[in-house]
């Protein structure tokens, strides 16, 4: 059941990888501008969904980052993406995958969380993009090649005040991926999970790794009983079985935070109402040396 404290708390992420030190402080900037538009949403009495999406609409802007404008090309040339969103007080899902020319991916799949299907892609998400009036663009216009695409996926989660959880992820593919190619961000149970008698989870990393070993359910089924970071290391450490890299941001239904990465970085922001401050760092051992 969800909480209804008044508490409030929200956590992004900008991708599990190793972040160049010339690229560091755009990674920060962009984690604490996005950390501010979704903490505004919830400070002000805006729902989880909304924060969410408010926050992954300014990463798939910001083309430091490997969603919307910063989204790599596949052995075709092409730009192909992933979106989804999660309500954690009804458990729709609305997912978008291999979508092209959309600016916010994340958008199109929170059009879609009423629906009856959970995940559309490539040829029939766009054209539900369309009928649904979803802002449009030029592919062209989503290629940076400036962010680093190897794992690279953004990622938030929120608890708002009425005790609501939801959790959004997006990503602009893997540089060089074969065409059609879907990983686990739009996957339930994969790559994000949400659910307000429980808590929200959203990963980034090696996808295919990540969807065969389920890490936002192993989270969630973890969060049954005991407190989020725990939850979020013990799912990372099950990547151990089959290898990969991945990083995991996770809320309970309280809003206590977890995060978690083997990856050698991971560009993190926190915000809670427990203290209002925006947090932001490029890896976990960075919090414990400031925090």
């Amino acid at each position: 059941m969800a909480d209804g404290t008044g508490n409030w708390a929200l956590v992004l992420h900008g991708g599990a990888k190793e972040i160049a030190p010339g690229k560091q402080k755009a990674n920060r900037l962009g984690c604490l501008a996005a950390l501010t538009v979704g903490a505004g949403v919830l400070r002000q009495g805006g729902s989880a969904l909304d924060a969410v999406e408010a926050t992954i609409r300014v990463l798939e802007h910001d083309p430091t980052f490997n969603a919307g404008r910063g989204s790599v090309r596949n052995t075709d040339g092409e730009i192909e993406m992933d979106a989804a969103i999660m309500d954690g007080a009804t458990l729709d899902i609305g997912g978008v995958a291999a979508i092209r020319a959309v600016p916010h991916p994340v958008s199109v799949a929170r059009l879609m969380l009423r629906e009856q299907p959970t995940l559309l892609v490539a040829d029939g998400a766009r054209r539900f993009a369309e009928a649904h009036g979803a802002e449009t663009c030029d592919p062209a216009s989503l290629f940076s090649g400036t962010a680093d695409g190897s794992h690279d996926t953004v990622g938030c989660v929120a608890l708002d005040t009425s005790g609501n959880l939801a959790a959004g992820t997006s990503t602009g593919g893997i540089e060089g991926c074969a065409p059609g190619r879907v990983g686990d961000s739009p996957l339930p149970g994969c790559g994000l999970y949400a659910d307000n008698a429980i808590g929200a989870a959203a990963f980034s990393g090696d996808g295919e790794s990540i969807a065969r070993t389920m890490l936002a359910a192993r989270v969630m089924q973890s969060l049954e009983s005991g407190p989020p970071q725990p939850a979020i290391e013990a799912a990372i450490m099950r990547l151990g079985r089959v290898g990969g890299e991945a990083g995991g941001i996770v809320l309970d239904r309280t809003g206590q935070v977890g995060w978690a990465h083997n990856s050698p970085h991971f560009a993190v922001g926190v915000a809670t109402s427990a203290d209002d401050r925006l947090r932001t760092y490029l890896s976990k051992n960075e919090e414990v040396a400031h925090d």
